[in-house]
């Protein structure tokens, strides 16, 4: 391995807020996020926004991303097995699969109904040469490259109506996952719910909103001191710019590469 990349290191900020519309309500945030960086410097992160309609949305949204990244953690996969596109669509797949199975097990535990627990979720690994992408539901993965390439590596998966969107908890939901692999040199990532996904995405051609995105990628590659950095990204979530577009709950997870 290049002695450069070995000496690469992650460095993330992540936040999930509560949105204006569920302060007011007086309700919980429904988002969660999880994010664990292994020995071999592989990211891996989760995100997943518990259903507004959904009584235990936000349980289901926290198993979803605990189970994902303990799941990954404990695979011990080989950089070798990641040269092999059929080996990281597998565990994409099962490891969604195996949330899914948490969160059915919670709800027949807690006598519960399998819709109460009903949330989206994105997995995500990535190195310093790849990052691969599974995803059910709505949310933004998005990758940036060593040239300033900023490349979607999933679209929201919307219903048939306006903000409706597949659960985790759908029938058929692992029929909708999205998986995406990006073999590229990879200088940032960022992961966000759906509270997001209309100023970060240009809608019209589904394509990574460069004003959004790349001070983001900025703030976090210089971002040395991680308390104030998250601090400011709580901020930045919180600030007027972004709840006079949006009053959902708001989860996002940025991370760069730092030599």
């Amino acid at each position: 391995m290049n002695k450069k990349i070995e000496n690469q290191q992650w460095r993330i900020v992540s936040a999930s807020v509560c949105g204006t519309s569920h302060v007011k309500n007086q309700q919980l945030c429904q988002d969660a996020h999880h994010w664990q960086v292994l020995n071999n410097n592989m990211l891996l992160v989760a995100t997943a926004d518990g259903a507004g309609s959904a009584n235990l949305g936000k349980v289901g949204a926290m198993i979803a991303v605990e189970t994902a990244i303990a799941h990954l953690a404990k695979q011990h996969f080989s950089p070798d097995q990641l040269q092999h596109d059929d080996f990281i669509t597998d565990l994409l797949n099962d490891t969604i699969a195996v949330s899914q199975k948490a969160i059915a097990d919670e709800a027949m535990t807690g006598n519960h109904q399998l819709h109460d627990l009903a949330t989206t979720l994105i997995i995500m690994i990535a190195t310093p040469n790849l990052v691969a992408v599974g995803q059910i539901g709505d949310g933004v993965a998005v990758a940036k490259n060593n040239i300033g390439e900023l490349f979607a590596l999933t679209m929201p998966n919307s219903g048939e109506y306006i903000n409706e969107t597949i659960f985790l908890t759908s029938i058929n939901a692992l029929d909708t996952v999205q998986t995406k692999i990006w073999r590229n040199k990879i200088v940032n990532i960022g992961v966000l719910t759906d509270g997001l996904q209309m100023l970060a995405l240009n809608m019209t051609a589904m394509e990574p909103h460069k004003p959004f995105f790349l001070p983001l990628f900025q703030f976090v590659s210089s971002a040395e001191n991680k308390v104030l950095a998250k601090d400011q990204l709580i901020k930045f979530l919180n600030s007027d710019k972004i709840t006079e577009r949006t009053d959902d709950d708001l989860t996002l997870v940025l991370a760069a590469l730092i030599n």
